[in-house]
């Protein structure tokens, strides 16, 4: 479900929807219009900010009910992330199948969603004045967290479904080739993100539309005007040709990273399981290069810029499953016991 609303979200970016809804009711906000009054007030409200008056006046009530059932539908499937969360969670806790460390770390998962829906407001709320789009911060921060949510439910459900150890075969924890392993595969997650967050400034500054060439740029392996913007840094963040050129080499990185990664692993004993995670490494961050300079040299399509992030979210699933499967627990090659002793009639322990 997360993974879908990040897509959902990538989507809703692509055909410039996001400020279709310039209010944030997390409660009544799941009832969309319902009849013309309620859609044209709707729309009126939307023909106050810059977007509509600097960019898409003349727009139609029905161009406009395009673009507002993007933004809607990401929200609602944003309720229906907390609410699938929130409501298992709560009968576990009452019926006392949660406790302990596991307990407090899916609460803490339980409030990073909902700040998630406040930055996502937070985003929203910076193309209401005085832009005619997102802050590219603020959307490469709804993006990061998004991450952060989707990389502790994927750790939480390998270290539940006994992945921990799983890819360590019979090599003791101390082995060197392994620790060397595991401390190369941890390094690999961190740039993998910092790899996804930096294509969220590209979609913030609209940096794909231009430069639409492989593998140079304007030409030039360095495009014209990379340094042109002072004081030097901000040429990182709000150039778009610094920006393209960085996420380029990032991603041609995440690539060579993962065949390094895996003829790494060929070297340490490992299961059948995560001998094939570590294969889909490569695998992956390849087909993600594939997909990115499709993106680029097709202008920026919806459905293949969509799957460019679909498959940015299973390079670091690949990522982080690969360090799961090297994690150990005390030394122990099994999951943690993470329900606690129940009394209660007809509830197990493990």
């Amino acid at each position: 479900m997360v993974v879908l609303l990040v897509l959902i979200g990538g989507a809703t970016r692509l055909t410039e929807s996001g400020l279709s809804i310039t209010e944030w009711k997390p409660v009544t906000g799941i009832i969309p219009p319902l009849d013309r009054t309620a859609w044209d007030a709707e729309f009126a409200r939307y023909r106050q900010i810059p977007e509509y008056q600097q960019l898409n006046q003349g727009m139609t009530l029905a161009q406009f009910q395009g673009i507002y059932l993007w933004e809607f539908t990401h929200r609602l499937w944003a309720r229906l992330v907390g609410l699938a969360f929130a409501m298992p969670l709560l009968v576990f806790l009452w019926r006392r199948e949660v406790g302990g460390a596991l307990a407090r770390r899916l609460s803490a998962l339980l409030v990073l969603l909902g700040l998630q829906g406040a930055m996502g407001w937070y985003m929203v709320q910076s193309g209401l004045t005085l832009r005619t789009d997102v802050s590219q911060y603020r959307l490469a921060a709804h993006l990061a967290l998004a991450l952060v949510l989707y990389g502790a439910a994927v750790w939480t459900a390998a270290e539940l479904l006994g992945w921990f150890g799983s890819a360590r075969g019979n090599v003791a924890p101390g082995d060197a080739p392994t620790a060397r392993l595991r401390r190369l595969s941890a390094w690999f997650v961190g740039f993998v993100f910092f790899t996804i967050v930096s294509g969220a400034f590209v979609a913030g500054l609209n940096a794909g539309l231009t430069w639409n060439t492989f593998p140079l740029m304007g030409g030039a392996v360095v495009p014209p005007g990379y340094s042109s913007l002072t004081p030097w840094y901000l040429n990182a963040f709000e150039n778009v040709a610094a920006v393209q050129f960085h996420h380029r080499l990032l991603g041609l990185a995440v690539a060579l990273g993962g065949v390094l990664l895996w003829r790494a692993s060929r070297r340490v004993p490992l299961t059948h399981a995560g001998r094939r995670t570590f294969v889909a490494l490569p695998l992956a961050a390849l087909g993600q290069v594939g997909l990115g300079v499709t993106t680029l040299l097709l202008h920026v399509p919806v459905p293949v810029a969509v799957l460019h992030q679909g498959g940015a979210v299973l390079v670091l699933t690949a990522a982080l499953l690969a360090r799961a499967g090297l994690q150990t627990t005390d030394g122990r090659q099994e999951a943690p016991a993470v329900v606690e002793a129940s009394t209660t009639p007809g509830v197990s322990s493990p």
